[in-house]
């Protein structure tokens, strides 16, 4: 169970990276253009930096057992 744990501080810090550092390759993505259309570039990277913080938090108290 630990591994889905980590699995989601890895896709967190890999959002989190993307949107940050303005990558195409990640913005240009089908499924980020959604965002893109609806949001604007600059707020699908807050999106993407938001959903990364969240899954990087999720993982690290799943992680350690603070769920509850």
């Amino acid at each position: 169970m630990d591994f889905y744990f980590l699995l989601f501080v890895g896709v967190g810090l890999y959002a989190i990276a993307g949107a940050i550092l303005n990558r195409e390759w990640f913005m240009d993505d089908p499924k980020a253009q959604v965002f893109v259309r609806l949001l604007g570039r600059t707020g699908t990277r807050v999106f993407y930096t938001l959903l990364g913080a969240g899954l990087v938090v999720l993982g690290f108290l799943g992680f350690f057992d603070l769920l509850g």
